[in-house]
């Protein structure tokens, strides 16, 4: 006896597993509920969908019971595949929302770290230079590489401590100026020397002068 049922069975849409229960009812008549369980949805709403059962003759099964069921299984199957995609889908949320929250506290802590880095330095050269140490004030100054947001803070701070340097240089000891000469330690050039010039005439070993005659 061929009754086709296996392949009409096979032909149906659906993922999980198909129960039937059969059992019978008043003049002879069946009782027939239909069950799609899919074991892979995690959701639990799924046990709130109910079996469809149905009361008929053997005759009326036969000639409708596929027909009946096809597009309710159809649409119970599909439900609850999406009830899973659901869930795997919030799953992943909750997972990118964790991951994103845990980026979020990292980059917070490390803005901090930096916040308080760059704080630290500025009082560090803020101390120094209150102790006059210039030169150890604009070197505690925080490097512009490391925090190139705050660039035109560092450039005036490191401008303003520079500029209290005894000399522009940043190396050695610093130079004293030296005081120029008072107009009492002034003193006046000497008059260049000169030879007495005499005349060429010839003396008198006496001494006495030559009379003319």
């Amino acid at each position: 006896m061929n009754t086709n049922f296996f392949n009409q069975i096979q032909a149906l849409d659906f993922t999980g597993v198909l129960q039937l229960n059969i059992s019978k009812g008043a003049e002879n008549n069946l009782i027939v509920s239909v069950l799609l369980n899919n074991e892979q949805c995690g959701d639990n709403a799924k046990n709130l969908i109910p079996p469809l059962t149905f009361n008929a003759t053997p005759q009326e099964f036969d000639e409708e019971f596929f027909n009946q069921i096809q597009a309710p299984i159809k649409t119970v199957s599909g439900v609850m595949v999406d009830m899973e995609k659901f869930l795997k889908q919030m799953e992943e949320v909750k997972k990118q929302s964790a991951m994103e929250k845990e980026k979020t506290e990292k980059a917070k802590k490390e803005k901090e770290a930096k916040d308080k880095k760059f704080k630290d330095g500025m009082a560090k050269a803020d101390e120094l230079e209150k102790e006059g140490k210039f030169r150890e004030a604009w070197i505690k100054v925080p490097d512009i590489t490391e925090f190139p947001e705050k660039a035109d803070e560092i450039r005036k701070r490191k401008t303003a401590l520079s500029a209290k340097f005894a000399t522009p240089s940043l190396f050695g000891e610093a130079e004293e100026p030296q005081p120029e000469p008072s107009q009492e330690e002034e003193t006046t050039p000497e008059p260049p020397k000169t030879e007495k010039v005499t005349a060429d005439y010839p003396i008198d070993e006496t001494g006495e002068e030559e009379t003319a005659y």
